[in-house]
């Protein structure tokens, strides 16, 4: 076998602490080698080239390059040794930046320790072997869970493309957090006149099949050919009959049901359409507080219905569809801000959340835009909004940064100085983050234009107390500037509650096979150079499901998601990656424990002619974890490019080394 060894200076990233020209004056004497040298950058062009052209002149059988992580650069090499004739896997890459240079200054030990890792990669690769991807057909179709702004503008950029769209959404309308916001930062212009005229084009485009009051139930299969079932939960009410035409909302004596849409500050109907722009605007039955559903009486809504769509026996439905792609766009849910004593926990009514107050500015909101207190209805005169609430604790296990709360609470104070001009406003924060365009000087307009007065301080206590206008909440924190505690006496009080993973995130991320972190948000493959991929192939991310963004972030991580899919669904034929898990039948006893603890159900049991049982792996579905590979009590399955053998080999070279430097 004849090999090649690269040692890659990147600059001073590895140059600075190791001796790359020792290192591969050392890879010369290995077994097999028959060139060695170092290069300042090996992934550059002049680099690569150089590497196909040494394959060329010295006809080697594989290649090792000593250089960064395999992560950001294995695949460009690989094209390289493919460009010059080579398998792709006859390819092996020694990790000495991350795993030596950038974490000791030892220049001598490092040096020893890269030439270590070197001898281990040249050693793996005399018993690699070359590995073949197959090919197979895609679905053209695409599936978006999440309705909200990302998942809308996904769903619209993937239909432009020429894609069939299923657009998953758990609630009765699309449109998400964004179609309960009043107004959007830094415009100050109508949140809904944005998003409207998106949510009419999602629902009106011929390629995009809604499906609201529905959730992912289950997904199999693998990128291309995912197959999905979706459930459909009863609305009682026979969608495809429904205009719409708000009736049964009249005349439903069921009146007392909180509004989830209106964040629970007014009541409406057991039967009801969300939104006046709803999309699609069909009526829905509460069944825990339908008179019909749980009283058996009533049945105002069948009678008052013109088309005869209310259905009261009407049941949950599972529907399978298939599809090519997978885009992740659950958003967001806000920080319980009952779970804050000092807060008031929930007792207080005049304490509102930051959401709970932008339907009360908002015209089409249960107050038609006029600002009053919950309590009395009165007009408030002194409104203190309290920063990072949720945010920024980690007394809630809450470390991170929302990113958006403290421009919403500029847009707030504003908009309120705006409906109250003799009114007074207050902002309690930690720091003032606002690094989007326009963005700085929106807050300096709520400080300088709309005399808000910014407290730079956590707030440690709010109590009520009577005052002359009716009673009124004490806010008591400290003003971290003037090294002085301050104490507000406020009519009402706007918590910034801070982003939270969606409800239910973790349990989709393990029906698609995905990562997520210790908060609940789905991980991308890459932060920098994989972002809207995860590590299943197959599947993105779009918007705040990843982590706290505003609008324009998740818009474009939408878009971003979209051109992934164009991309991929844009061949007719996929390749599997040929690095996947490989039943020797003859040595399988048929226990099954593979099967059990494949993530990926990329495992089945085979029954053969004898009764007996044994282990089959889908190539197409299996992402090659290798879990099976070290389940397997009787060694039947290997991992290819990482079998037994393969492995064995480094850790000789390694404890060869070791014997060595004992000896000496």
């Amino acid at each position: 076998m004849r090999i090649g060894v690269m040692v890659c200076h990147c600059g001073n990233n590895i140059a600075a602490t190791v001796d790359c020209e020792a290192v591969a004056a050392a890879a010369r004497e290995f077994p097999d080698v028959v060139y060695a040298t170092d290069h300042m950058y090996a992934c550059s062009d002049p680099g690569q080239k150089t590497i196909e052209q040494t394959i060329r002149d010295l006809k080697l059988d594989g290649v090792v390059v000593a250089s960064c992580s395999p992560r950001m650069h294995e695949m460009t090499f690989r094209r390289a040794v493919e460009r010059a004739g080579l398998n792709r896997y006859m390819f092996e890459m020694a990790n000495i930046r991350e795993h030596v240079a950038w974490i000791s200054l030892d220049r001598k030990r490092n040096t020893q320790k890269a030439t270590d890792l070197v001898r281990m990669a040249v050693e793996k690769l005399r018993v690699d072997r070359p590995l073949t991807p197959k090919s197979f057909d895609v679905q053209k179709r695409v599936l978006i869970v999440g309705g909200g702004v990302a998942g809308i503008q996904a769903a619209l950029d993937c239909a432009d493309g020429g894609l069939d769209v299923l657009l998953v959404e758990r609630k009765a309308s699309i449109g998400g957090i964004m179609s309960k916001l009043d107004k959007t930062f830094p415009t100050i212009d109508c949140s809904v006149c944005v998003l409207g005229p998106k949510m009419v084009d999602a629902g009106q485009n011929p390629r995009i099949t809604l499906h609201t009051c529905s959730e992912v139930e289950e997904v199999s299969g693998y990128v291309g050919n995912f197959e999905v079932k979706i459930r459909k939960r009863t609305t009682y009410v026979d969608w495809t009959k429904c205009t719409g035409c708000g009736a049964c909302q009249e005349k439903c004596p069921s009146r007392k049901v909180p509004d989830a849409f209106n964040e629970n500050i007014s009541l409406t109907t057991a039967i009801n359409i969300p939104f006046p722009q709803a999309i699609p605007k069909r009526a829905t039955i509460n069944a825990a507080h339908c008179i019909r559903l749980t009283k058996g009486k009533c049945g105002a809504c069948a009678k008052i219905c013109p088309t005869g769509a209310i259905d009261y026996e009407m049941q949950d439905e599972i529907i399978t569809e298939k599809v090519g792609a997978i885009i992740a766009a659950t958003g967001i849910t806000l920080f319980d801000h009952t779970r804050l004593g000092e807060y008031g926990a929930g007792r207080y009514p005049d304490v509102v959340t930051s959401l709970a107050y932008e339907r009360m500015l908002s015209a089409s909101g249960p107050t038609a835009g006029h600002i009053k207190r919950p309590s009395d209805g009165r007009e408030p005169k002194t409104v203190v909004f309290i920063s990072c609430v949720g945010s920024r604790d980690r007394s809630v296990d809450r470390p991170y940064c929302s990113g958006f709360c403290c421009m919403y609470t500029a847009k707030q104070a504003i908009l309120t100085r705006d409906h109250i001009p003799d009114s007074k406003a207050f902002v309690f924060y930690m720091d003032i983050r606002a690094n989007g365009k326009g963005y700085e000087e929106f807050v300096r307009r709520a400080q300088e234009e709309y005399a808000v007065e910014y407290v730079r301080g956590r707030v440690a206590h709010i109590y009520p107390t009577a005052g002359p206008d009716g009673g009124q909440l004490m806010v008591r924190g400290a003003d971290t500037l003037l090294g002085a505690q301050v104490e507000v006496a406020a009519d009402l009080v706007v918590l910034a509650v801070g982003a939270e993973s969606s409800t239910g995130a973790p349990e989709l991320a393990e029906k698609l096979h995905i990562s997520y972190d210790h908060y609940g948000f789905f991980m991308e493959s890459h932060p920098k150079l994989r972002p809207v991929e995860t590590n299943t192939v197959g599947i993105f991310l779009a918007g705040a499901c990843q982590g706290p963004k505003d609008i324009p972030a998740s818009v474009a991580q939408a878009s971003a998601a979209a051109g992934k899919v164009l991309a991929l669904l844009s061949k007719d034929k996929l390749e599997s990656d040929p690095q996947i898990a490989l039943v020797q039948a003859i040595r399988c006893i048929g226990c099954g424990k593979c099967e059990r603890t494949c993530p990926f159900g990329a495992i089945r049991m085979r029954e053969l002619r004898d009764g007996s049982k044994r282990a089959e792996v889908v190539e197409t579905v299996c992402q090659g974890c290798g879990i099976c590979s070290v389940t397997c009590p009787v060694r039947a399955i290997q991992l290819q490019h990482f079998t037994d053998s393969q492995l064995l080999a480094e850790v000789n070279a390694l404890c060869r080394t070791w014997d060595e430097t004992t000896e000496s």
